[in-house]
């Protein structure tokens, strides 16, 4: 699905002009860093443009600022989301904030997304059966 020009232009200026949030997501995730996923940055698909988008896992990753909290834009996200997974693409959120404050986290969460992994267990495993 080819997007319109206007949305491929606009992409394109929206690389050069990136929040902070994003640019700390963008170089811990850029090159395959984030278990071999490949990312692309400010991505259009149909009228949307995708802050990050993983074409294997079909994923997009939005950094959501405060304006996001906002009732309109959160119908817009909402119908967004539905847009994109009517088209087989999940959407993962990730609150600015976080990226700023809880990078490690954020990326721990990512990676679970991407690669299928299993979040690290909250604590040790259970005694065995039978023993005292």
């Amino acid at each position: 699905m080819y997007p319109p020009k206007p949305t491929v232009e606009k992409a394109r200026d929206l690389r050069r002009r990136m929040t902070l949030p994003e640019v700390i997501l963008w170089q811990a995730i850029r090159g395959r860093k984030l278990g071999g996923a490949r990312f692309r940055r400010q991505h259009p698909v149909g009228p949307y443009i995708l802050d990050f988008y993983c074409d294997d896992a079909r994923l997009a990753v939005e950094v959501d600022g405060s304006g996001h909290e906002h009732p309109d834009q959160a119908r817009h996200d909402m119908r967004r989301t539905h847009w994109l997974n009517l088209r087989g693409i999940a959407v993962h959120r990730i609150a600015a904030r976080d990226v700023l404050g809880n990078l490690t986290g954020v990326l721990a969460g990512l990676k679970q997304r991407v690669c299928g992994q299993p979040p690290p267990p909250l604590r040790g495993p259970p005694p065995p059966m039978g023993e005292e």
